[in-house]
């Protein structure tokens, strides 16, 4: 069924975007005038623009050296290019950036205040949260809510850019791919979705695993296609062993460390605090309403969870939680809010029921991370984030959108592990308490984890290559 699926959405996907060619080909002398009637034109699927993008293209002049463009699709891959943006504006002063997120909103990027940066693009949240791919479901949703129409537009807009000697980086997979080999413009990839552990490793019964076996990578061949384009001056991998099994396919990839390691703090002298308790961290992703249902799911298995030792669970928010539906949840598992205790590790509030007290603070993932011995975790990026850090984690799959049970176990296998999928609350709760009790035991997945993530200090690495291949 789901390679149904997958071959259903392939094939529309391509017969639109071969009509789309054709067309921009036969209008070539209409370009200007397509752009335009598009913008200005009532659009079906009731989806008006807010705003006229094309409006927020920078006018070159001749102080600038350079002018990039970059185009990611996911959230991991937003938080990614932020670091590289703010690196490049620190590294080169004559420099217009602009990034095209292709989904959700791109709200993270607006924390750059740099009027050599700005956002552009037709951008919206989508009713799968950008897992489209996922479900046959998701992508019908999708495509209700303007998900080509929004592309189209994007594609629109991305094929301007060889007329400004702009050049690209594109940061995630097949998608910016595209949008990167179709502008004509000289461009970088960053392959950040993708490992070759997701096959490489484990049982590998699946069909999907002898399809990746038998291309050597888990890589499609028209992607490795795009990745041959002359124009393409730098191809990053996210580890080593995909940028390896590219090269033996004499596709040049390189491997300078996971840019995903380069945003949470290895240490914190805050522990101290509470180095005394037993420390979990919950992580319930960032796409509501479904990480609400992730909370309510780990919080009815920890109030079975019955250990001799105090408990302290780490709950950093996302910036759009919604504080009071989260209170909401722990008052209905009995928590109570404890105006006079204080772990004094930057946290909002504390919530406590018995011997366990939940630690909430927004916007505190990075800080609090390496706090923690175990994580409860249902998130993508966050996930990937604490294994490099060597802290083991155990995952409940729920309906998703994003974290279905495939996608749980492509996790596991890509961390080698290091997250263990649980069907049920007695497995979830029997692991945990495992994983607290055996400090050994806990350690030996910990390596794991830090091997399949790799080290940290790859933004600046990267910046330094796609300056060197790219800008020069």
């Amino acid at each position: 069924m789901k390679l149904l699926t997958l071959y259903l959405k392939l094939k529309f996907l391509e017969h639109f975007i071969i009509k789309c060619v054709k067309k921009l080909k036969k209008a070539a002398p209409r370009f200007e005038l397509g752009i335009k009637d598009l913008q200005s034109s009532a659009l079906p699927l009731g989806h008006a623009a807010e705003k006229d993008p094309i409006e927020s293209f920078y006018d070159l002049n001749s102080k600038l050296s350079h002018s990039i463009l970059f185009i990611c699709n996911g959230h991991g891959e937003d938080v990614i290019v932020l670091e590289i943006i703010k690196r490049f504006l620190k590294k080169i002063k004559n420099i217009n950036i602009e990034v095209l997120p292709l989904v959700g909103n791109g709200d993270v990027f607006n924390s750059i205040k740099s009027r050599n940066f700005r956002k552009i693009g037709y951008l919206k949240e989508l009713p799968s949260g950008g897992f489209s791919n996922q479900s046959l479901k998701g992508f019908l949703l999708d495509l209700f809510a303007g998900f080509l129409i929004d592309n189209l537009r994007n594609f629109l807009i991305v094929k301007q850019k060889s007329k400004h000697n702009c050049k690209i980086i594109a940061v995630g997979d097949f998608l910016p791919l595209l949008y990167a080999w179709s502008s004509e413009c000289e461009f970088s990839f960053i392959g950040t979705p993708k490992s070759d552990y997701t096959w490489s490793s484990g049982p590998g019964w699946a069909l999907s695993d002898f399809y990746h076996k038998l291309k050597g990578s888990e890589w499609d061949p028209w992607e490795m296609f795009l990745m041959t384009s002359p124009r393409c001056k730098n191809l990053i991998m996210r580890d080593k062993i995909t940028a390896n099994n590219l090269s033996i396919k004499n596709i040049h990839a390189q491997y300078f460390g996971n840019p995903m390691m380069d945003f949470v703090y290895a240490n914190n002298d805050k522990i101290s605090n509470i180095i005394s308790f037993k420390r979990i961290i919950l992580l319930v992703g960032s796409r509501y309403p479904e990480a609400l249902r992730n909370l309510d799911n780990f919080l009815d298995c920890l109030q079975d969870f019955n250990f001799p030792s105090d408990l302290v669970i780490l709950f950093p928010l996302s910036t759009n939680a919604n504080v009071i539906n989260i209170q909401r949840c722990l008052i209905k598992y009995g928590f109570t809010k404890q105006s006079k205790v204080q772990f004094l590790i930057d946290e909002d509030s504390v919530w406590q029921k018995k011997d366990q007290y939940v630690v909430i603070g927004k916007g505190k993932f990075n800080l609090w991370a390496s706090m923690a011995q175990v994580g409860l975790s249902n998130a993508g990026t966050a996930t990937e984030q604490i294994a490099g850090l060597g802290i083991p984690s155990l995952s409940l799959p729920g309906s998703g959108p994003q974290f279905t049970k495939s996608f749980a176990k492509r996790q596991s296998r890509l961390l080698g592990g290091s997250v263990l999928v649980c069907n049920n609350k007695k497995i979830l709760l029997k692991r945990l308490s495992l994983l607290l009790r055996e400090k050994v035991y806990r350690l030996e997945q910990a390596k794991i984890g830090k091997k399949r993530m790799g080290y940290s200090g790859a933004s600046k690495k990267i910046v330094d290559s796609i300056n060197s291949h790219l800008l020069s």
